[in-house]
C-alpha cells in the first residue's frame, strides 16, 4: 500500500472507523505535532499501536502548531510530518486537524482507546469525557527519557552558537 493513502480527511477516517468497528477491530487514537520525528515518538507510537488493532494519528496543522508552540514552529510542514508518520508500519491512518485540540475529531471517531503521554493526568486529557461516555479507555504511555522535540531543538541551537 502506498503510504500516502494513509493520509486522510476526517470524513474518510470516520468511514474507516466504521468499517473497522464492523470487523471487530480495536481502534486507538493519539495526536500531536510530531515536528521532528525522533526515537521517543517511534517508541510511543509503537506502544500505542500495541493497545489495539488500528492506530489513527491526528496531527496538528501548521497553523495549529504555530499557535501552540510559537512563530518558529513547526520546523517541518504538515505535508512532511504526515508523510513521515504515514510511512510507519505501526500507523494505519493520519488525519490533520486545525483546531488547538483534536476534541471534535475524537467526538467524530469515538475511538476505543485514547492514548497520550504520561505527562498528562487521565482526567485532563482532551476527549476523556467522550471516551468515558462511550465506554472507551484512556491510556498513558511513559516517554523515553531524554527524547523530545524541544530538547533536540535546544541541542541544534547550542551547536550553532
Amino acid at each position: 500500500m502506498n503510504y500516502k493513502l494513509k493520509i486522510i480527511e476526517p470524513t474518510q477516517a470516520l468511514k474507516l472507523r466504521e468499517q473497522w468497528k464492523i470487523e471487530g477491530q480495536k481502534v486507538i487514537f493519539t495526536n500531536g505535532c510530531f515536528d521532528i520525528l525522533h526515537r521517543g515518538h517511534i517508541d510511543y507510537l509503537n506502544k500505542a499501536s500495541e493497545l489495539g488493532n488500528k492506530l489513527i494519528v491526528a496531527v496538528n496543522s501548521d497553523n495549529s502548531v504555530k499557535k501552540l508552540k510559537g512563530e518558529n514552529r513547526p520546523i517541518q510542514d504538515e505535508v512532511s510530518r504526515t508523510e513521515i508518520l504515514a510511512s510507519l508500519s505501526c500507523v494505519d491512518a493520519v488525519v490533520v486537524f486545525d483546531d488547538n485540540t483534536p476534541y471534535e475529531l475524537i467526538k467524530l471517531l469515538k475511538p476505543d482507546v485514547l492514548v497520550k503521554g504520561s505527562d498528562y493526568k487521565v482526567e485532563e486529557i482532551v476527549g476523556y469525557d467522550i471516551l468515558k461516555e462511550t465506554g472507551g479507555e484512556v491510556k498513558l504511555i511513559e516517554y523515553l527519557p531524554g527524547y523530545s522535540t524541544s530538547l533536540i531543538e535546544k541541542k541544534i541551537k547550542s551547536k550553532n552558537q
